[in-house]
Formats: C-alpha cells, structure tokens, sequence
C-alpha cells in the first residue's frame, strides 16, 4: 500500500488557531427585511467585495461604491495582488450582451478590498453593497448589477439541517451541535439527536477505515487518455492513483503548493494539538478513487485549491477557473491541439448559497467563467450540497433546470456549450440520502452515502478500544481513525459528482479526442445525455 507520510511537527499555536479562524461572517437578516427583495443567509468575506469585469460603465459603480463606504469611514482599494480576467473576443461579448446588456467587459473579477479609516468601525462589505443597491434604485430606479459579495464556498461533506450554522463559517465544517466531527468510533443511528447526523457515524455512512480485496481497477494500455480534473483539496499517495495520476510540472499554478499544510499528507492541521484526524483529510483522495473506479483509463488532474478548514471564496475559485480556462483554452487553440493539455471533465464538490438568488441580481461572474471552460468542450460536474434543502447551491445551480420558466432561474446561457451537471446523493439501496440538496436545478443521482473510495495511508490519533498480544501477533479492535488499509466509507454528495465524472469520463474515452472545439462540445452533449439517461 502506498508509503505512511510522516506527521507535521507541532507548530506555534498561533499557527493553528489561525488555521480555524474564521474566514469571514454570516449574514443572517433575521426579521430585518427592509430590502425590496428578500434576502437569505449567506457566508462571506467582510472586507471585500467583487466587482465584475465584465461591468464596463464608466467608472460609475465604483464612484457609487466608494461614497456608499465613505459615509461609513471606510475606503475601497483595488486588491492588486489579485488577478483573475479573461480577455473577450467581439462574438463572445455580442453573445454576452444579448442574454445581459450591462455585461461588455472583459470576463473576471476585481477585488475590492475595504479598509477602515481611524476611529471608523470595521468594514463589513454586506453594508457597502445593501446601502449601494438602496442608492441606485433612488437614483434612477435600477437595480445593481455586477457587484457581489465574495461569497465563500464550503466542501461538501458535512450535514446539517441549518446550512449556516457551521460549514465552513464557524471555523472548522463540524463544528456544529450534536456532533464536534465525524464520531471517532461507535454506531449511533439517531446521529446524535438528528436523523440527518446519522451519516456522520461509523456503521451509518460515516468515515471510516474498510478493508478492501478487489484488485485494481484494471487499465488498458497507454494512448491518448482523457483527462479529469478536480479542484478539492488535493491527492494523496496511493497505489490506485498513483498510476493515474497527472504530473502537474510545467502547468499553471492552481492554489496551494506547499506540503506543510497540505491536508492530504498531514492528518491533523486544524485545531489543537488534539491528535484527531481532521474532519477533511482525505477528500479529494476520496473523490479521485471514485473517479477512478468509475474511468480506470481517464487520468486525473488533481489541483488542491482548499484547505484543511474545507473553506474557500468565491473570487479564489474564479482565480482557478480562470487558470483553467486559459490551460484548456491553449490546448485547444489548433486544430492538432495539445491533448495532453485537455481537460475533458470538471468535477467540483463546494459551493454555497447566494443571499439574493433573484435574476438581476445575481452575479453572473462565476457562471460565465464556467461557460468559458464548458464552450471549449469540458464537462462541469458539481455536487448539490449536504444541507437537506431545494434553496440552490452555486455553482451547481448554474446549469439547466427542470420545468422552470426563464424568468425564475438564476442564470440564463449554455446552449452552444458542454453540460453542467448537477448531482444528487443516493443512498446504497437506492433511495435519496436524507443529507442531499434537490430540486429542479439537480439534474441527477448517484451514489453518495456509504461508498468506498480510496483514502491517504494516515494512522491516526486515536487508538482502538482493546489491543492484546497473543501468540506474538497483536490482537485489537477495529481502530477507528487507522487508514493504513488504505480504503475509506464515507457519505456526501462530494463523492456522487465524481462518480457521474467517472462515468462521463469512461464513456468520453471509448471515442477518439480532439482539440476542434466545436467537435467537443458536440460529443460532451452527446455523451453526457446518454450518461444522465441511464442515471437516476
């Protein structure tokens, strides 16, 4: 089995009491509603907001924007460590401006990041775009478009019947009543009080170690495979993957690149020095074995974008798509192309909810970033999140809808484009896991609860509840956070998305490739409608 990383050295506490801080706030209007429009809770960065790029008004936001935050003593400043645009040619902005007039810029985000003057209180970016959309409809009846929140987007794989009450806003995505992380060992099937919070136990869906005795999954020779990307919080060491795994050298930087907080090598990075495995470790190792089990041929491209704390804003996931989309945008910028460049499935497992998920005022931003990838032929898996709820999810709510009329959903294009697929967890008889979001914006199902993946050979910090000698071998319990085996059950629809990406994946690579964009996007539609047709 794949080599036992060893663990990271204690660190300075302040270190780790950084790494649970919170990364922004929850806006929870409670009873006051004084907007013309409702709005719901959300979790965001406080001291900055998004401007869209593609907002090309002359400057008159910003000026809107900046004596909105004055009156508060407060002042925005362009964040210009931050970079993330993509250059928009005269069809695709024509395009564009059909579906949104306002919209002719350049595709990206600028980040606004707002600073306190002396004696003023601190920033709180809510405040800034509630007063600049009260102004706007006061001065010539309008709405504000292309100013949002930077929204910060959870992992999935976590339960919770109130979305906001934890993942990922308190500081680590369980730290929620009745349970502080998934159960070290034990099988409780009330979930602690709550039948949802069942999934988090071992024996009930919960993370725990499993041995498996199937083989490899089998792969045929070498040759022009297809190639799966993820964005999650990385891969780790494992026989299985090791084979299939994309050498990133060379390529565009996505996130984080150090080993020392790299939650796939070390078990226990957030919180204290506790010696309990955290509650993320192993996710994105997780979805690359169920990837992998579903397309043993396709290649996975696993790019660690989150870390231990499972949280990530919206304006870092636009920085990855937009990486993204200039990779894959080169490799398809000739006819001969660059297959091994190609990114042929997208699967995403985080999002998070948007406070005012009306039409006009939505940003469309992100959804746009992913069209951009989606137009060059690539397929966009996401899952529908965790919270038991049909409120949408972003960016998984971005693709079609079932049976809703234009004016109801949240964004509006993709037709000359690869599918986004939203999806939905099923339990192992079949039925929908009690945890899964729905509604008409999830468009399919799969296996999600209780489903055995591929995990980073971690020991753990607890021991198991018995151990002996006899007969000079060691006898014990089964050791509940020991995954030596290499193997792991677990339950979320972070692991149904892969599985469809999987199953895309394998049906994309009994075809021949190819870089012409037109003959992608095509073939995605074509295979993916196939795929959903014989998926729940």
């Amino acid at each position: 089995m794949a080599r036992t990383p060893s663990r990271i050295a204690a660190d300075d506490w302040r270190l780790r009491f950084d790494r649970v801080r919170p990364r922004g706030a929850v806006l929870n209007p409670g009873t006051d509603q004084r907007e013309p429009y409702p709005v719901y809770p959300t979790a965001y960065v406080t001291d900055r907001l998004l401007v869209s790029a593609l907002l090309d008004d002359g400057g008159r936001t910003r000026t809107l924007l900046d004596e909105t935050a004055a009156a508060y003593g407060w002042e925005l400043v362009d964040d210009r460590e931050y970079r993330a645009v993509l250059p928009v040619d005269d069809r695709e902005r024509e395009e564009r401006r059909s579906r949104y007039p306002w919209a002719t810029g350049d595709l990206g985000f600028v980040r606004v990041l707002l600073v306190a003057r002396t004696g003023a209180l601190p920033p709180d970016a809510w405040i800034v775009l509630r007063d600049a959309r009260r102004r706007q409809g006061e001065l010539d009846g309008g709405r504000l478009v292309g100013v949002g929140l930077d929204h910060i987007l959870s992992v999935h794989a976590g339960f919770s019947a109130e979305p906001y009450h934890s993942t990922p806003y308190h500081s680590t995505p369980y730290h929620s009543t009745p349970y502080h992380s998934t159960p070290a060992g034990g099988f409780d099937p009330s979930g602690g009080g709550t039948p949802m919070g069942a999934y988090l136990f071992q024996g009930s869906g919960g993370r725990q170690p499993v041995t498996v005795v199937l083989p490899t999954p089998p792969r045929t020779e070498a040759g022009n495979r297809v190639i799966v990307a993820t964005l999650d919080t990385g891969l780790g060491a494992h026989d299985w993957l090791d084979r299939c795994r994309r050498d990133l050298t060379g390529l565009p930087m996505i996130g984080y690149t150090d080993d020392a907080d790299d939650p796939e090598l070390h078990p226990d990075l957030v919180g204290p020095l506790d010696g309990q495995t955290d509650a993320l470790t192993g996710h994105g190792t997780f979805i690359a074995g169920l990837v992998h089990q579903a397309a043993p041929d396709a290649d996975i491209a696993a790019w660690r974008v989150v870390g231990a704390d499972g949280a990530i804003s919206e304006s870092e996931v636009g920085a990855a798509i937009t990486a993204l989309a200039t990779l894959i945008e080169s490799a398809t910028a000739t006819p001969q192309g660059k297959p091994q460049l190609l990114i042929d499935v997208l699967s995403l497992s985080l999002g998070y909810y948007h406070e005012t998920p009306e039409d006009t005022l939505i940003d469309i931003t992100l959804a746009e970033q992913l069209l951009r990838i989606r137009r060059a032929g690539t397929v966009v898996v996401c899952s529908a999140g965790n919270d038991g709820t049909s409120r949408p999810m972003f960016p998984a709510a971005f693709g079609d809808w079932e049976s809703t009329p234009a004016d109801q959903v949240p964004w509006r294009g993709g037709a000359d484009a690869a599918p986004l697929v939203s999806v939905g967890a099923l339990n192992p008889n079949g039925s929908t896991a009690l945890f899964s979001n729905t509604g008409a914006w999830v468009r399919c199902y799969a296996p999600g609860a209780a489903v055995v993946s591929t995990m980073p050979a971690h020991p753990g910090g607890a021991e198991p509840i018995a151990r002996t000698t006899a007969d000079a071998r060691t006898r014990e319990t089964v050791d509940a956070d020991d995954f030596r085996g290499g193997f792991a059950v677990w339950s979320g629809t972070s692991f149904a998305a892969p599985v469809v990406a999987g199953r895309i994946a394998a049906a994309l690579h009994t075809e021949v490739r190819t870089a012409d964009r037109d003959d992608r996007v095509k073939r995605a539609t074509r295979i993916t409608a196939d795929v959903l047709a014989s998926t729940p």
